[in-house]
């Protein structure tokens, strides 16, 4: 039997902002652990975290690393903790946000020189969703001048009163306070007695009898409170903060003793929401017993080894020489061993219980979400998706050797498998392969990526802003379609009419055509003719969305009376109908946060301003920064990274996702449409 099943395993990510510190946090627990012999550090390039050459050059995470320490409870029980170091900045979230499927417990660091930043609010909001325990790190807590005292009152204010502290730093900062098994002791701030009792009062809380008799005799044990604290955990009940400074190995072992003394084992923790293809819930339990059901949070493209999958184990035991199926497929492949990872290096393990992070190598057929079974689960199942922002930004490539167009679409596709905040679109019309992500930075380390690691120069340029069309009226539309060439001709007359629908909303076709004016069998080439329209647009070209097209009437011919005809017919009359319409030319408008220092919020006010933007909202944040919230056209934040990088003197960051599509000035459309040309229908 293994020295650790379920009982023993824990599973933290580390995420936050940029720069908070995570990936030196992760070094120092490995080092105090005894896993690593040397320190290595995010300026030398050589900690276990930041591998990828492209992370030392720019000298911080660009991707999700596993590593892994082996650790005892108080009476010598090993535990295995599997850390996940994530990347902070918000052009690397798709790869912080696919960590939280492989844990229980999300670990939110902090930079106590600069309090809470932009990623701290969402990576907490994320986890919460995600119905995942969580925890705060305060690390750099030694550092002069922080006022760790107000801190904790910003994060109680902003995350609630379940924000409490579960140690303390000393009064010289050369320690921590463990306030849950003491009430002594002279800390930097706040009472070492008054915070241990606030602790251990919220626990309590969580299991009557424990208590009925903490009331009756004004204590208990803390070593009979893992259960209700693990519930606390569980219900967001309450949310731990622990002190570290990470750079100068204060406070390791005590945040190792935290994970394995008070986080949740996979057992103790919230179940993980998988669905049938049916959308009925499939429960899964962490016993080593039942069918494997593993789920892959991360897919890396190696241009040696090939494609690896990195999953979570959550129901049954992986050992050596295993057979496991990829979601639906019928093809098995084999585990010749398991593997964990330590970094870069994976090393080989005898068998994995539920709870325990792998991978596997060589399987093309594995995607990110890919769920990993044996023949005794059936196909169909998977989990609940993760709300990835939507990529936004553009960039239209083309490769710069003529004949790597091919290539190029294969290492895209890489490059896609990796990052679900990436995607690529073909446009036809355009004749354009467009590469969108969530900023013009974003693309432009994808960019590199793709010609270091897989020698491809890419050619880049602005891409069409993805406008769309719709209509503001209904109207009724008519088209008769008649052609002879000698011989059998075509006819072929439609009545249709459109009305908006709200957005969001697509497209809808209605048959109400009555007593066979056009036969049943030529209705799909009305509708073919309809969608022609709808996707080669009215105004400027773009595709028509949220519409209802409803035809209604028509005549036929029993002899000339074919699909071509009604083709031709539906479209014309398509045509027709939307000219009566009030066709609206519609533009992505997205919801922009900007991070910054106060001194400069008047210029990018008023730089958002210049490009028809909103400010919406602002905030005061620590260390003299601001949040700016806004919306603003996506087309107006073109090569904005560049211009905030000036305007805050490259102190100011920002994210944006998709709020909705509204319609353009009048200028704008009546400028775009003027540069379209219809082709003209054959009468």
């Amino acid at each position: 039997m293994s020295q650790y099943p379920v009982e023993n395993i824990r599973t933290v990510a580390l995420v936050g902002h940029g720069s908070t510190g995570k990936t030196t946090l992760m070094e120092a627990l490995l080092y105090r652990n005894g896993v690593i012999k040397e320190i290595g550090t995010v300026e030398k390039g050589n900690t276990v975290g930041d591998f990828d050459p492209m992370e030392k050059e720019v000298g911080h995470s660009l991707r999700t690393t596993v590593a892994h320490l082996n650790a005892q409870k108080d009476d010598g029980t090993p535990v295995r903790v599997f850390l996940l170091d994530t990347p902070g900045y918000p052009d690397c979230v798709g790869q912080a946000l696919g960590a939280l499927d492989a844990v229980k417990t999300v670990c939110v660091v902090i930079d106590a020189t600069k309090g809470i930043e932009l990623m701290t609010r969402r990576m907490m909001q994320w986890a919460k969703e995600r119905n995942l325990c969580r925890m705060i790190v305060v690390n750099k807590f030694d550092q002069p001048g922080v006022d760790l005292a107000q801190l904790l009152i910003e994060l109680r204010e902003a995350f609630g009163n379940e924000v409490l502290p579960l140690n303390l730093p000393n009064k010289d900062c050369t320690h921590v306070i463990d306030c849950f098994d003491n009430d002594k002791g002279e800390a930097n701030f706040a009472s070492v007695e008054r915070v241990h009792q606030a602790f251990i009062e919220r626990v309590v809380e969580m299991d009557d009898e424990t208590m009925e008799r903490y009331l009756e005799e004004g204590a208990v044990d803390p070593k009979i409170l893992h259960a209700p604290l693990t519930k606390a955990l569980r219900l967001g009940h309450i949310i731990p903060v622990c002190y570290t400074s990470a750079k100068n190995l204060i406070g390791m072992r005590d945040l190792i003793k935290v994970f394995v003394r008070h986080l949740p084992n996979p057992t103790e923790a919230n179940a993980p929401l998988f669905y049938k293809a049916d959308g009925s819930e499939y429960m899964t339990f962490p016993d080593a017993n039942r069918p494997v059901l593993a789920h892959v949070f991360k897919v890396v493209n190696d241009p040696y080894i090939g494609k690896i999958g990195l999953f979570r184990l959550h129901q049954g035991r992986i050992t050596k020489d295993s057979t496991l199926y990829v979601d639906d497929g019928k093809k098995p492949f084999k585990i010749t061993r398991p593997i964990m990872l330590q970094g870069k290096e994976g090393l080989e393990v005898d068998e994995m219980n539920p709870g325990y992070i792998g991978a596997v190598a060589k399987v093309e057929d594995i995607t990110y979400g890919s769920i990993l079974h044996d023949s005794a689960i059936e196909g169909g199942i998977y989990m609940k998706k993760l709300n990835f922002p939507k990529p936004m930004f553009g960039l239209a490539v083309s490769p710069a050797k003529r004949g790597d167009e091919s290539r190029m679409s294969e290492v895209l596709d890489k490059m896609v498998s990796e990052d679900p905040t990436l995607a690529v679109e073909h446009d036809v019309v355009m004749n354009e392969t467009v590469l969108r992500g969530l900023s013009e930075q974003h693309l432009r380390m994808v960019l590199k990526r793709m010609a270091s690691q897989f020698k491809l120069e890419i050619q880049t340029r602005t891409p069409r802003v993805p406008y769309r069309e719709t209509i503001a009226a209904p109207a009724e539309g008519h088209a008769r379609h008649k052609k002879q060439t000698g011989g059998a001709g075509q006819f072929g007359e439609v009545f249709l009419r459109v009305e908006p629908l709200p957005r969001g909303a697509g497209f809808k076709f209605v048959d109400q055509v009555k007593g066979g004016a056009i036969p049943y069998n030529l209705i799909p080439a009305v509708e073919k003719g309809v969608r022609e329209v709808l996707d080669s647009g009215f105004i400027a070209g773009y595709p028509i969305h949220d519409i209802r097209v409803t035809v209604y009437d028509g005549k036929y011919h029993p002899v000339d009376s074919k699909e071509v005809a009604f083709v031709a017919a539906g479209r014309k009359a398509m045509l027709d109908a939307l000219a009566k319409a009030q066709p609206t030319l519609l533009e992505p408008i997205v919801r922009i946060e900007i991070e910054a220092p106060d001194s400069f919020m008047g210029d990018i006010t008023g730089d958002l301003a210049s490009r028809r933007g909103q400010v919406t909202g602002t905030e005061n944040l620590t260390g003299g920064m601001m949040l700016i919230t806004g919306r603003v056209p996506l087309t107006g934040l073109d090569g904005y990274a560049n211009r905030l990088n000036a305007l805050t003197q490259g102190a100011g960051s920002y994210s944006v996702e998709l709020l909705a599509y509204e319609p353009v000035p009048a200028s704008v459309q009546a400028d775009l449409a003027s540069k379209y040309q219809r082709k003209d229908e054959e009468d």
